[in-house]
């Protein structure tokens, strides 16, 4: 049985089963079988020349290159509820809705280059529209943003890991309560640290 750190979404029996690797038991396994899937979708951007990041097709193929070799279901907006996120059916709409929103920001200058890819993240967590990964997906989009976009460096994001329990993952998730209620300064602080 899979356990989960605070904060993070148990995943649906049904998407449970969507599991590639027949070997795995253990969160732990789990938690390494996908950093091996995450280091090979890195390669891969790192070899592309991506021309447009914000396109609804393109959170959907990144998702799928960061999990395809763990889940069926890699790359497939979820079908079930969860306890955070907008329902399944606002899925489709939120997320080309978010693309548009940020490519706005940028056309616009609506807010600092950090703050954009920021709040970019924020939102992707909060319309959570996959079964798995919805964080490290949501990070990787942002420092995606601020490097190909924004002309940032890539985030830090605390320095650590954020797939454990423990203080920068409390750290993380308590920055992204508080941008629940669009103050975004903590999270701009931990995306840095």
């Amino acid at each position: 049985m899979i356990q989960y750190p605070e904060g993070a979404t148990p995943l649906a029996e049904e998407e449970l089963q969507g599991l590639i690797p027949g070997h795995i038991v253990t969160r732990g396994e789990l938690d390494a079988w996908e950093a091996l899937n995450i280091d090979r979708a890195h390669r891969w951007l790192n070899r592309m020349k991506l021309r447009d990041v914000l396109s609804e097709p393109f959170v959907r193929l990144l998702h799928k290159k960061m999990f395809d070799e763990t889940w069926t279901w890699a790359g497939q907006y979820r079908t079930s509820e969860k306890n955070l996120g907008v329902k399944v059916w606002q899925i489709q709409d939120e997320v080309p809705k978010l693309c548009g929103d940020a490519r706005y920001w940028i056309e616009q200058r609506t807010f600092p280059p950090d703050e954009i890819a920021v709040r970019f993240h924020h939102k992707l967590v909060w319309v959570h529209p996959f079964p798995n990964g919805n964080g490290r997906h949501a990070r990787l989009m942002a420092d995606l943003l601020a490097k190909r976009l924004l002309g940032r460096p890539a985030f830090s994001w605390g320095g650590g890991s954020l797939e454990k329990a423990g203080e920068i993952r409390k750290t993380y998730l308590n920055a992204l309560h508080e941008a629940d209620h669009r103050e975004f300064g903590a999270l701009l602080s931990f995306a840095r640290s």
